[in-house]
């Protein structure tokens, strides 16, 4: 018995030992596709940055040139010459912020309303909610477009910005998940206090669901801000038009002005990439919390 509590034993260490080796060489494999993938997903924005610094014939050239040869920094102002981008981008900056507003009092509202208030069929509700999101975006665009144009919105910002004051079935089930991750001893609490759900739901809830909140926010931020769709079905006077739209404009009937076009695009872009980095740790805290509970 002896001898089996002995052998026992030493198996266990070197079980251990082989683990503790074995952690590192994971670890180091693990960082190295988390790298070829960050250098994967990189390589087309400096693909977009390069070219937007070349001169037009330098763009097309075959083999591509790698690195720009001047650097054309003129190309970055010569957006602006081009087309109106600064009314551009006023409106886009007017269309997504209103509506992500909206869609964060609508989402957060009917969130709540799905994870601490009880009512007859309120599982029922949340499930036709969930199964708005199946249905396909160009179903709805034709439906939208006869009532934006018997209610006179058509060539105006409102069906750009409203519907977000309605909700959004992906924004409410977010909402809705982070909620359901607070303790109900807190609400239980209040309600015993006198608190009445909206003060709940203001006072309480809502100081406690940045995490959620900025998930949220950023998700509609950056559909909002490339949405191109929306603006040329609803949208027709060029005053009215957004920064997705106004890029298309560097393209002519036969040819494109690559440069400038690329210069476009890396100025649409970095403003949502900077908000992901300044918002990135409440954004991931909020993903990781509200895939916590069902």
């Amino acid at each position: 018995m002896t001898n089996q509590a002995a052998i026992a034993s030493d198996t266990r260490t070197v079980g251990v030992l082989l683990k503790r080796a074995k952690e590192p060489a994971i670890q180091g494999l693990s960082w190295l596709f988390v790298t070829l993938g960050a250098i994967t997903m990189t390589i087309p924005f400096l693909w977009m940055l390069r070219t937007s610094l070349m001169e037009g014939g330098q763009a097309n050239l075959y083999p591509p040139v790698l690195i720009p040869n001047p650097f054309v920094w003129s190309n970055y102002s010569d957006v602006f010459k081009v087309v109106p981008m600064a009314l551009f981008t006023l409106n886009s900056i007017k269309v997504t912020g209103l509506s992500t507003l909206g869609v964060l009092i609508s989402s957060s509202m009917c969130g709540y309303g799905f994870s601490r208030m009880r009512f007859r069929g309120r599982d029922t509700v949340f499930l036709l909610v969930l199964l708005t999101t199946m249905i396909p975006r160009s179903v709805t665009l034709i439906p939208l477009f006869i009532l934006f144009t018997r209610i006179h919105w058509i060539d105006t910002h409102n069906p750009l910005i409203v519907p977000a004051y309605f909700g959004g079935a992906f924004s409410i089930f977010l909402m809705r998940q982070y909620f359901l991750t607070l303790p109900q001893e807190l609400f239980d609490a209040a309600t015993v206090d006198g608190a009445s759900p909206l003060r709940q739901y203001w006072q309480l809830a809502i100081p406690l669901a940045g995490p959620a909140l900025a998930t949220v926010a950023l998700f509609h931020a950056v559909s909002s801000w490339g949405d191109l769709i929306s603006p040329l079905i609803f949208l027709n006077r060029q005053n009215m038009m957004t920064l997705p739209v106004g890029i298309t404009m560097f393209k002519g009937m036969y040819t494109y002005d690559m440069p400038r076009l690329m210069a476009a695009s890396a100025m649409v872009a970095a403003p949502m990439i900077f908000l992901f980095i300044f918002t990135q740790r409440y954004f991931v805290r909020g993903i990781a919390l509200t895939g916590i509970r069902g």
